[in-house]
């Protein structure tokens, strides 16, 4: 039985971590139980991702928003029937028009189903998500985490995540990824919930009133 985050889990989780590492014991000290950060699994979460890809949240919120104004609900047959002006004008970079109709087409073309992700182990989900272009480890790991709700995810290379990180711990720079998984070994197995509440002391440090999806 593959296992989901919810709500007490995320409580229960963030309680265990607190106990084992200290950086996380003062960020649940100082801040609190960090947000689930549950998006709805499916083709439009993921262009959103796709969207939110080395860009501001802010940037990708509003052209997802612009998006949706254009095609809603926002179906693969929605997206491929929208002009590249019509995409241009959303704010889609010709990059990320390309990746979004790949993304499309496959599921039209029955290359991809993304309601069979939800039977799949984490390494065959990313696996299966890595083959469209456009989609790397990160828009894959995010879409596990958080669409998913797998318990275990380690997003590579977050920014957000490593920075808080970095900054909790006094390391002098941020740590790339295999020295990260070998320095987060004792989160396991919750350390989508480690993620979180990275995310929600990153947020938090910045004085948002309310944290943004990272």
């Amino acid at each position: 039985m593959i296992r989901r985050l919810d709500e007490t889990t995320l409580i229960e989780a963030s309680e265990w971590l607190a106990k084992r590492d200290e950086a996380l014991a003062q960020v649940l000290a100082q801040y609190g139980y960090p947000p689930l950060w549950s998006r709805e699994p499916g083709f439009a979460t993921l262009v959103h991702i796709i969207l939110e890809q080395q860009v501001s949240l802010a940037s990708a919120n509003a052209a997802f928003r612009r998006l949706r104004e254009r095609a809603n609900p926002l179906t693969p047959e929605a997206f491929l029937q929208l002009s590249e002006e019509e995409l241009r004008t959303a704010g889609l970079s010709r990059q990320k028009m390309t990746y979004a109709r790949q993304l499309a087409m496959s599921i039209v073309q029955g290359d991809l189903d993304l309601e069979r992700l939800t039977a799949l182990p984490d390494e065959d989900v990313r696996a299966t998500l890595t083959q469209i272009k456009g989609i790397g480890h990160w828009t894959a790991d995010i879409y596990l985490s958080e669409c998913l709700l797998r318990p275990d995810i380690l997003p590579r290379g977050d920014i957000a995540m490593q920075e808080a990180f970095r900054a909790l711990k006094g390391l002098p720079k941020r740590p790339a990824h295999p020295e990260f998984e070998v320095l987060t070994t004792h989160w396991r197995p919750w350390r989508s919930v480690g993620t979180r509440m990275l995310w929600h002391f990153y947020l938090c440090e910045r004085g948002r009133q309310t944290p943004e999806t990272p």
